[in-house]
């Protein structure tokens, strides 16, 4: 008996439809959510450091984007195993803390032979890391094949905008050795958090008075309500979005970009889209 060719297509499309159904299921599902706020103490130990370091570097910091660790042959930046130790010879003059600080703040100043430039500066947007969460980044790129001894009140001289020098040695308990000339009063350095309670206070921004600006949307999208021209994105203005649908949209549209965003950001990003303007 001739089965009837619509039987046929019907149980090619039954069976096709099972099989890639059986493969999808296969592949790995991952949900990309906007990083945890991390909570910043002022009065952590370098052990805490280190460890809020590292979950800022695999968060907002967005490092091991173009960092590995533990990694050989062709890479986009440098491996940072045993970078603990090799900071400390780096660059002539410099300890580690300073050659971290200068790496961090001033990216460009000093290029890891065999490398491009490339790294952003991380206190700026669109990171825009704070000089508290720096510390911690430092502590945790000390751990990495060295000893950490930054604290919470070590010293940074671009700390808050100073854009001066990298900070002079650092003693084991964190502070400038030899301290501010005779007859001088020390600069006031960053704001540290501070807790009234056992409970800490975030350190982080959740929210900017420009936030399609601060967070470097102008350098692809139009801003101002008109097409966007000869830039990469369409403009944003009006585009009235809920903020789950937003961090949907980022992460297909920027994939690990998305990462360094928190959800406070992404509900000021939100609020800045529908209001029709750069600005929320």
């Amino acid at each position: 008996m001739r089965i009837p060719l619509i039987l046929r297509i019907a149980a090619l499309v039954v069976a096709a439809t099972a099989f890639y159904t059986y493969v999808g299921r296969l592949v790995p599902q991952k949900e990309v959510y906007p990083p945890a706020e991390v909570e910043m103490k002022a009065n952590m130990s370098t052990d805490e450091m280190v460890k809020v370091g590292r979950q800022i570097m695999e968060g907002k910091g967005m490092c091991f984007t173009c960092h590995t660790v533990g990694k050989q042959g062709p890479l986009r930046f440098p491996d940072l195993q045993g970078v603990g130790d090799r900071a400390k010879s780096r660059e002539p003059g410099m300890n580690d803390v300073q050659y971290f600080e200068q790496t961090l703040y001033e990216p460009n100043a000093f290029i890891v032979p065999g490398f491009n430039p490339g790294m952003p500066v991380i206190n700026k947007p669109p990171i825009g890391l704070t000089d508290q969460e720096i510390l911690t980044v430092i502590a945790t790129l000390q751990s990495m094949g060295g000893t950490p001894n930054v604290t919470m009140d070590t010293k940074l001289a671009h700390a808050a905008g100073g854009g001066g020098p990298a900070s002079g040695t650092t003693t084991a308990g964190g502070t400038p050795a030899g301290g501010p000339p005779s007859g001088t009063t020390p600069a006031p350095t960053a704001a540290v958090a501070t807790s009234t309670s056992a409970t800490a206070t975030p350190a982080v921004v959740t929210s900017s008075a420009d936030p399609l600006r601060d967070f470097g949307c102008a350098g692809c999208h139009g801003l101002d309500g008109s097409p966007a021209g000869g830039k990469k994105g369409p403009s944003l203005v009006g585009k009235k979005i809920d903020p789950a649908a937003l961090s949907s949209a980022l992460v297909k549209a920027h994939g690990d970009t998305n990462q360094n965003l928190t959800l406070g950001q992404i509900k000021a990003l939100a609020a800045g889209l529908a209001a029709g303007k750069s600005g929320s």
